[in-house]
């Protein structure tokens, strides 16, 4: 498995449905959670991006923000490309599947190596965290508007490959307080 990798994790938005930005969700928690899968699934550094709140990192984690956070979920992205150092992969994660842990992680990740796409998969529908091999960053950062993030660089491509993780974890955005 390549050990040349960043985690990007998006932590930027206000989380409305929630009531409260989710990276402090739990008391950073879910913060804490994502950066030790990132760390332990193979991510040798990891951004978190911030936007809405502002929020203690983790010791293995640096905070960028998002400026224009608010536009969606496209902006989280480019901005932590934009700021991922020279690493061969992102391994690109969101906040709010806190029962996501390293084995997916690690496991994206090495099934990115052929190609340098990987997705997990949720009981057959694709969730995160989403790796990109460093070839395909610029073109992602481009198309990354609005809420889409890199659905339409992802959609269509036959050179993904789509990473059965449920064994490990549902993948279930938490959009609503329990």
């Amino acid at each position: 498995m390549s050990r040349d990798a960043v985690g990007v994790l998006l932590a930027a938005g206000a989380g409305r449905r929630y009531g409260s930005p989710k990276v402090l969700a739990e008391g950073g928690r879910w913060l804490q959670t994502a950066v030790d899968a990132l760390v332990d699934g193979g991510c040798d550094e990891v951004v978190v991006v911030l936007g809405a709140a502002d929020a203690p990192m983790p010791d293995s984690a640096r905070a960028v923000w998002a400026p224009d956070w608010a536009t969606g979920m496209g902006a989280s992205l480019r901005a932590g490309l934009s700021a991922a150092d020279d690493a061969s992969f992102a391994v690109v994660h969101v906040v709010d599947t806190p029962d996501v842990g390293s084995e997916v992680v690690a496991a994206v990740l090495e099934a990115a190596g052929a190609t340098g796409l990987a997705r997990a998969v949720f009981d057959g529908s694709p969730g995160h965290p989403v790796v990109f091999g460093r070839e395909y960053w610029d073109a992602v950062i481009a198309g990354a508007t609005g809420d889409t993030g890199a659905r339409d660089f992802l959609r269509g491509r036959d050179d993904v490959a789509f990473v059965e993780c449920s064994e490990w974890a549902t993948g279930v955005d938490q959009d609503y307080r329990s």
